[in-house]
């Protein structure tokens, strides 16, 4: 399945990378690859909430697939990048997405946990040498740009406590926030299994607004 054309439409940009060390085995039948997790339907199921809940009209079918140097990543406002403890990036995609993030766009990083910190932490090095990595609360206002989120702790596990953090232009949190980094959560997995019952309810709501806020402060900043 390839990449629908540009129209104008809020359309899910989901980033593609070569994965640390190979496909890590199989996942769903295939070479696990790692930045594929849940696709298409975690997209495609918060589009459907975007849809629903906001005045955006976005792609509602899933999403296009990118690698951070593409040109055509410019023209997406919002990126999605899962599994960053196993990103590992070309320097032509260390200088794409400084220079998408320079250029306005916002991204977000999900589902990893423990020690996946070190690698996405050192690849995040590279793209921005200088960066600060700045532990967000429930006051900052991408928490508060649709829905108001008062707490942050859901999905808690045996995999550790969920943390937010921000990346933020300038190294200035008074500016726009550049990343947002889900650490020890995998609000995807939510977003991908929440027509099954697989998933508790409230959470995946949680989840879900969470989504929804992501994309509404990156459209608006």
């Amino acid at each position: 399945m390839g990449n629908v054309p540009y129209d104008g439409r809020f359309t899910f940009a989901r980033i593609r990378f070569k994965t640390l060390g190979g496909p890590q085995g199989w996942f769903e039948g295939h070479p696990d690859v790692k930045w594929d997790h849940d696709f298409p339907r975690a997209e495609r199921h918060l589009m459907h909430i975007m849809a629903d809940v906001t005045l955006l009209r976005p792609y509602l079918e899933g999403g296009n697939i990118f690698t951070l140097d593409d040109p055509e990543l410019m023209k997406y406002p919002v990126a999605y990048l899962c599994e960053p403890g196993f990103w590992d990036p070309s320097e032509a995609e260390v200088l794409g997405l400084r220079n998408y993030l320079a250029k306005g766009g916002f991204i977000i990083f999900d589902d990893f946990f423990g020690g996946h910190w070190y690698n996405f932490e050192t690849q995040m090095r590279k793209v921005l040498p200088q960066a600060r990595l700045v532990p967000l609360d429930a006051s900052h206002p991408i928490f508060d740009s649709f829905f108001h989120i008062e707490q942050l702790d859901f999905g808690a596990d045996q995999r550790g406590r969920p943390q937010y953090y921000g990346i933020f232009e300038d190294n200035d949190p008074a500016k726009r926030l550049v990343a947002v980094v889900n650490y020890n959560n995998d609000i995807g997995e939510y977003w991908e299994w929440s027509d099954t019952g697989m998933m508790p309810v409230e959470p995946t709501n949680e989840a879900y607004q969470l989504g929804v806020n992501y994309v509404v402060y990156g459209m608006t900043h």
